[in-house]
């Protein structure tokens, strides 16, 4: 594995940070309310495979892939999603 790509995706503990065409497990979700609602109902919960599949030119939002679909989410909201990369899924 190139060691700047490795690099990277240690420092992608949060799904904002993951890197385009990167994959990671969702650990945690720190939202509430009506947000963890929503992100529950997309399939955004712990265990899920999440893959990061476009970054709009401004950076906001991003798209990523989850249970097959893929949608579209603002960086504070994947901010309050942590995740681990693939690799560690549950080390």
């Amino acid at each position: 594995m190139d060691s700047d790509f490795a690099e990277t995706m240690h420092r992608a503990d949060t799904l904002d940070a993951l890197p385009v065409g990167s994959a990671a497990y969702i650990s945690a979700a720190e939202a509430k309310g009506e947000l963890a609602l929503r992100l529950t109902e997309l399939g955004y919960f712990p265990g899920e495979r999440v893959e990061k599949v476009l970054e709009s030119p401004l950076g906001d939002p991003c798209a990523y892939r989850v249970r097959g679909t893929v949608i579209a989410l603002r960086k504070a909201d994947a901010a309050r999603i942590k995740v681990r990369p693939e690799a560690e899924k549950w080390d």
